[in-house]
């Protein structure tokens, strides 16, 4: 993902950092921003603490929520600290190598979130269409080497990327700022690669999930008329809702945080932006690994579970990985 697709090469927007004035505004405003980091790294952290331990949740959909927790988390300790300092002061206050670091760890870790996601989508998919295949098929060793992969891939591309970009320089560091323009070729090549693949990934078999999620509680309904169980029929219907829901908020929070980023990125190339609009679409698509945490404590009873062993220090008690946490 493009960390700056603004056309701002050829000047510099400012050539020294504006002194600021220490407020309570200003205070206020740094603490949001340290509560904003302690919330996406603490809160991935209890999720990859609870997915590692307990052994319950060693399923192969896991890995892949693990894959998405680790670079949600990432986000968290390296990047956004230095994003959002360089919002609150409108200049970039740390130095080249601070720099050069941020920009390429934002790439890699925000295009590992949604691939991460992308992969779930389809995880979900063949695990709804064909059960019986997918339980013998995929298992928890093969689902770490298809994450594995998935981030020395995508580490790769980006050495690749900064490497053939000229990422010296292409990269703006003058006084105040901090940011990375793509030439038009590779600023092409990351847009498919990085947004429109793995969101078209996304969209595509959560759609399909949704059909044959349809047709299996269609197909129950049916059965359970005909056999008078109208209990049944209830808790089917209760559970399709729910688990719609659940889809749908998640899906569209993510998709809601990439989008506004991509189009800003897209019109930086044909009219000029403002760095202050763009640094806040920016922090929006930070922001997701923060909300990561809280959607998975409002709507997964098992994460709940996991979070009071954690905090309860329960999962230092002998044999605590056995716990039921389902």
């Amino acid at each position: 993902m493009s960390v700056m697709g603004l056309n701002q090469t050829d000047q510099c927007l400012r050539f020294s950092c504006p002194e600021r004035s220490v407020s309570t505004l200003y205070v206020l405003t740094y603490v949001c921003a340290a509560a904003v980091v302690l919330l996406t790294v603490c809160g991935n952290l209890l999720i990859i603490i609870s997915v590692c331990h307990f052994k319950q949740l060693h399923t192969p959909t896991n890995m892949l929520i693990l894959s998405l927790a680790v670079s949600d988390c990432l986000v968290g300790a390296l990047v956004m600290p230095m994003t959002l300092s360089w919002m609150i002061e409108t200049c970039w206050v740390f130095s080249a190598a601070q720099c050069l670091c941020n920009v390429f760890f934002s790439y890699l870790f925000t295009t590992t979130s949604a691939y991460s996601v992308a992969l779930i989508a389809v995880d979900r998919y063949f695990a709804l269409s064909n059960p019986f295949l997918y339980t013998k098929a995929v298992t928890v060793n093969t689902m770490c080497i298809v994450v594995l992969c998935n981030w020395f891939l995508l580490l790769l591309y980006y050495l690749v990327l900064q490497y053939f970009n000229g990422y010296f320089t292409n990269l703006v560091m003058c006084p105040g700022d901090c940011f990375l323009v793509l030439d038009e070729v590779w600023f092409l090549v990351d847009l498919l690669l990085g947004f429109v693949f793995p969101c078209s990934v996304i969209i595509i078999f959560y759609v399909m999930v949704f059909v044959i999620a349809r047709k299996h509680a269609t197909a129950i309904r049916n059965l359970n008329m005909q056999t008078r169980t109208s209990k049944s029929t209830a808790d089917s219907m209760k559970s399709e809702k729910k688990a719609a829901k659940v889809l749908a908020i998640l899906v569209s929070v993510f998709l809601g945080c990439l989008f506004p980023y991509f189009i800003y990125t897209v019109l930086g190339y044909v009219i000029e932006i403002e760095m202050g609009t763009f640094q806040k679409v920016l922090v929006l698509l930070y922001l997701n690994s923060a909300v990561n945490p809280v959607l998975y404590a409002l709507f997964y009873p098992w994460f709940r579970k996991c979070v009071k062993l954690i905090l309860t220090l329960q999962i230092f008690s002998t044999d605590s990985s056995l716990m039921s946490v389902l």
